[in-house]
């Protein structure tokens, strides 16, 4: 893991020893370069464990003096960051039930104007809202936060699948194509919402060339005051660690390099071709827009799509695509339809 920032601690830090003796076993896997813990837990309902607040500022703070490894924790508002950069921490990260409230983000923003900080982390949102995510980091970087990093850790799932929190792949990866620049890390404890999962989350963030992980560890995952489903021990963080494939940025072979780009330049003929007849397709609709304005017709003909988003559903998942894909190429080509046949009517 040479160059990856890897982040390890328990969700929450519970009591001194509890902390002092997971971090001394994390740290003595000689892979991990910080280390975390929970002080403070937003918490769905109230009378959840919601962390022992500022006391546990001092446990991780002499945990990490003693191992010699950096330190971070979880602020939500003005008060938090005072406690933390008072007790000594460098490294901040802010959660994703913060980040969704530019309200709150301004706060901590203003909160840090100044201040010394070595590393800010932003969680995403919990609603997959891009703009919300990249206002946040605007709104530190504006007040002066010099080392921002972004935390992946999923986006509240709505319907019932195998993760706690949809992963969404594709919006981080539209982040980092705005910030190229910024440390991406991915958080499989929250994506996962289970252990069994984890090293699965870990390849994919790593195949998708992100700068890190973090990853909930705790001395006894089952007897855990909070999350206790995802968190792992120390030992299986190492295993898991070591079975993670790093893969390279570029093929070292000559062969295979010169394989990649002749499907490649196959991919951008098919690329044209494709945009080509979707610029075809939009002009028949336009057309089919231009019939229903001469007789008064509605644009939305909700049963016709039903039937044409099914019948191209079925015909696509015979042919090997997803259904995930299909479903949101499908919405969108419906949409920019609709959008041309709008322009005719008016």
């Amino acid at each position: 893991m040479k160059n990856k920032l890897i982040i390890a601690g328990p969700c929450s830090a519970e009591t001194e020893e509890q902390v002092m003796e997971t971090l001394e076993k994390i740290a003595t896997l000689g892979k991990v370069n910080m280390l975390r813990a929970g002080i403070w837990k937003p918490r769905t309902r109230p009378g959840s464990f919601e962390g022992v607040g500022a006391i546990g500022l001092k446990w991780l703070i002499n945990a990490g003096k003693k191992v010699n490894l950096p330190v971070i924790t979880e602020v939500a508002n003005k008060d938090h960051v005072a406690l933390a950069l008072n007790a000594g921490f460098k490294n901040l990260w802010i959660g994703a039930r913060t980040t969704v409230n530019p309200f709150a983000i301004q706060e901590i923003a203003d909160s840090l104007q100044g201040r010394d900080i070595d590393l800010l982390l932003i969680k995403n949102p919990i609603n997959p809202d891009l703009q919300l995510w990249i206002g946040a980091i605007e709104r530190c970087k504006k007040a002066g936060v010099k080392n921002i990093g972004v935390i992946h850790r999923g986006f509240s799932a709505f319907k019932t699948n195998k993760y706690r929190n949809e992963p969404l792949w594709e919006i981080p990866l539209m982040l980092k194509e705005k910030f190229p620049d910024i440390q991406l890390i991915c958080d499989p404890s929250h994506i996962c919402g289970r252990r069994d999962t984890l090293e699965e989350v870990s390849q994919k963030a790593m195949d998708l060339e992100y700068d890190g992980l973090m990853i909930e560890t705790h001395r006894e995952p089952d007897v855990a005051w909070s999350d206790a489903k995802q968190q792992i021990t120390p030992k299986r963080l190492g295993e898991m660690l070591d079975h993670i494939i790093m893969r390279q940025k570029i093929s070292t072979n000559p062969e295979s390099s010169a394989k990649i780009e002749v499907f490649r330049e196959q991919l951008e003929s098919m690329d044209h071709q494709i945009l080509e007849i979707l610029s075809k397709r939009m002009a028949v609709a336009q057309k089919i827009g231009e019939i229903k304005k001469e007789n008064n017709i509605t644009i939305l003909q909700s049963e016709r799509w039903k039937l044409v988003k099914d019948e191209r559903l079925k015909y696509g998942l015979n042919i090997g695509l997803t259904e995930k894909f299909l479903t949101r190429y499908l919405n969108a080509l419906h949409q920019e339809s609709i959008r041309h046949q709008t322009k005719v009517m008016n």
